[in-house]
């Protein structure tokens, strides 16, 4: 196991287990990965996150193959590798059942861009797959990521979330943003109904995030 990979496989199960104790995942529900040379390393199927040793941490080619690791890797596999293999922006991948996301996906209601937070980090609208039933690995996959589309999140019918980043610790975040937009959501629809933000201003906030924003470019706009 290189060094590169220990500390890769180290900060999965950190992340597992700053997702459970913010609320994000309970048990086994939820999955984590990060993409790496040779594929990407992705949490085992069935081991609880806080029995988890780098040695569980399995990595997969982007082929779907098993190149490393004790265990089977997450049944969930197919959500991360049909995303990576579509967005190769995409560096760090969670999949959480968070309770306000899993809430607005049991509507099957994608969830506009109300916000400026996500805006900036998510990008797009948080789109919800049609219902895919369990155990349909590649066919929920191919779902997922075709329901991604250009944002970096997306809600999985009935079931949670799948946050994404340029790097695991951004994809944390995303799913942070995620839940809170999402509980911002509900209460909108509970007195009435959002007002989504004008789609180019969407655009400008999230490359302004991406590329300016903390650098000396990133100037006030005065009217």
């Amino acid at each position: 196991m290189s060094v590169a990979n220990l500390d890769l496989k180290r900060e999965i199960i950190a992340t597992c287990l700053r997702l459970e104790k913010l609320g994000f995942v309970i048990g086994t529900y939820g999955n984590v990965s990060t993409r790496v040379e040779d594929g990407l390393l992705i949490t085992p199927s069935r081991v609880e996150y806080h029995q988890l040793t780098p040695a569980d941490i399995v990595t997969v080619s982007l082929e779907g193959n098993v190149l490393n690791g004790r265990r089977l890797p997450s049944s969930e596999l197919q959500v991360h590798l049909q995303i990576y293999l579509s967005r190769p922006d995409i560096g760090g991948i969670v999949h959480t059942h968070s309770i306000y996301a899993t809430t607005v996906s049991c509507i099957h209601e994608s969830i506009p861009v109300i916000v400026e937070e996500q805006s900036q980090v998510i990008g797009s609208v948080i789109r919800c797959t049609n219902y895919i039933p369990a155990g349909q690995h590649k066919r929920l996959g191919e779902e997922v990521a075709r329901t991604l589309g250009n944002s970096m999140a997306v809600l999985l019918a009935n079931h949670g979330a799948v946050s994404c980043g340029r790097t695991l610790a951004e994809a944390v975040f995303t799913a942070q943003i995620v839940e809170r937009v999402a509980y911002i959501y509900l209460m909108t629809k509970a007195i009435g109904s959002a007002i989504p933000i004008p789609s180019e201003f969407v655009n400008s906030e999230r490359e302004r995030w991406l590329y300016k924003y903390g650098k000396a470019e990133d100037k006030a706009v005065d009217n």
